[in-house]
């Protein structure tokens, strides 16, 4: 199999896997959702949707965050790893979002990488999914994936993306990624079983 039948066959599997595919971050608005991603590095989706709707209910606009003490949104989001550092940047995008744009997250790869907390991966997931926009946010989850179906070799995530991006059709961008995700939860975790990793059986077989 060549790399592109490799990813047409990938792209094949995981859309009979996972035809529908919902954001793993619980979120309401664009504004819930940059929060939820710029909590979720290096901690679990499911931890950050457990602490996320106390936190919305009391700071679920750029408004009402930015009248928070750092300390208050730290007491929010203890739970989660790098809790003082994420309360400093929620605090400082809060208020960035509110002089520079008037209290709405702007639709640029740019403005958004400008946001502190905020790297291209946060920016690339709310581009695609709070805004439609074709993009290609990678993980750890799908730089290894993506790895170990031999589609990169990139030895870091900025590599994987362009290898991505040139090999799965722009149309699926936004959804791929996500499938991805969920198969390498379900299938081809980090750690643990990989006996129900099909897919990678079925691309390198004989």
């Amino acid at each position: 199999m060549t790399k592109k039948q490799r990813a047409q066959t990938v792209l094949a599997e995981l859309e009979k896997l996972y035809p529908e595919v919902p954001i793993p971050l619980d979120h309401t608005d664009a504004f819930t959702l940059l929060v939820a991603v710029a909590l979720s590095a290096q901690t679990t989706d499911k931890k950050v949707n457990q602490i996320t709707p106390k936190l919305f209910e009391i700071a679920g606009t750029p408004f009402k965050m930015k009248d928070l003490e750092v300390s208050e949104i730290k007491d929010l989001i203890r739970e989660i790893g790098l809790a003082n550092q994420k309360a400093k940047n929620l605090k400082r995008m809060a208020e960035i979002l509110v002089e520079k744009h008037n209290g709405t997250v702007p639709q640029t790869f740019e403005e958004l990488e400008e946001l502190p907390g905020v790297g291209h991966k946060t920016a690339s997931v709310v581009m695609s999914q709070a805004f439609g926009f074709p993009a290609f946010p990678v993980d750890t989850h799908i730089h290894r994936l993506m790895t170990q179906w031999k589609l990169t070799s990139g030895k870091n995530v900025v590599e994987t993306e362009k290898d991505a991006k040139r090999l799965f059709p722009e149309k699926t961008w936004n959804k791929v990624h996500l499938q991805i995700i969920f198969y390498g939860r379900e299938y081809s975790p980090a750690r643990g079983n990989k006996e129900k990793d099909f897919l990678t059986k079925m691309l390198f077989a004989e």
